[in-house]
């Protein structure tokens, strides 16, 4: 099943954008024009990661500094602490996720 969750001009290049995606919070980032998302939530203590400061594909949470690479959900400071990532398509200004994953 594919759900809308954004337009792709309100995803700012480089970085985070929060949505909340049936009562739970996403985080989408836009990197060389490819849109990525994963869980908003820091596998550590809960940090807003779509609020993070992104360079290269990695993004860091504000509050504790645990980093995580945005297309994937692996985690850089304790691997194993995934977090889930989500197939994601541009169609038209449409960005889409795929929820049967």
């Amino acid at each position: 099943m594919e759900m809308k969750i954004a337009k792709i001009n309100d995803v700012e290049e480089g970085k985070g954008k929060v949505v909340s995606m049936g009562g739970k919070e996403i985080a989408l980032f836009k990197l060389n024009g490819q849109v990525y998302v994963i869980e908003n939530k820091c596998s550590h203590r809960g940090g807003p990661l779509g609020e993070g400061q992104v360079q290269d594909k990695i993004v860091t949470c504000p509050w504790h500094g645990w980093q995580f690479d945005v297309t994937n959900g692996q985690n850089l400071m304790a691997p194993g602490m995934n977090l889930k990532s989500y197939k994601v398509e541009v169609k038209g200004e449409d960005v889409v996720i795929d929820l049967e994953e």
